[in-house]
């Protein structure tokens, strides 16, 4: 893991203001309060998933039971519209259950294996409170200097989770 000390000291120069209020991105996100979930936001090296599969497993499990009550409710009452309701409602939760959970497993495991390029980008990075910008003091992994979207694009976007980036960062231009 790269350390401030390698890439110029804790005050590295931002090319953009040249300003030495500069600290490496992984300091910047340490801030407080509503700048501190700002940053955390704009600055995060990938997407944070946390095992939300099982509470989606759980909840699409309950609608499916539902469903199956009321098809069983229609057949011992001999209502053909709440069995025929009820079944196609069963099926239909039970499908888009196993999608949901098949989906966040897919992240999940992007993230993991994504980790390792997302660090070579994001560990070297240098945030510019005078500023707002993003930059490596040595020029690699890139030259220039970025936006904290246009960071988190170039950094999501080099670890392979890309298609979960949302808001401003999806729309930053590279």
């Amino acid at each position: 893991m790269a350390t401030h000390e390698a890439h110029g000291g804790p005050g590295a120069i931002c090319p953009a203001c040249g300003g030495a209020n500069a600290r490496p991105v992984s300091e910047a996100r340490a801030g407080k309060g509503a700048m501190r979930k700002d940053l955390l936001t704009r600055l995060a090296p990938g997407p944070e998933k946390s095992g939300d599969g099982w509470m989606h497993l759980l909840e699409g499990m309950v609608l499916t039971g539902i469903g199956v009550a009321l098809a069983y409710t229609g057949k011992e009452q001999d209502k053909p519209l709440y069995l025929a309701g009820g079944i196609a409602l069963a099926v239909l939760c039970f499908v888009g259950t196993i999608a949901v959970v098949r989906s966040d497993r897919r992240e999940r495991t992007a993230e993991s294996a994504g980790s390792g390029r997302a660090a070579r980008v994001w560990d070297p990075a240098f945030y510019c409170y005078g500023c707002e910008s993003v930059f490596c003091p040595g020029g690699v992994p890139w030259q220039g200097v970025l936006t904290p979207e246009q960071f988190k694009k170039f950094v999501w976007t080099e670890a392979g989770y890309a298609d979960q980036l949302t808001g401003p960062a999806k729309e930053a231009r590279l």
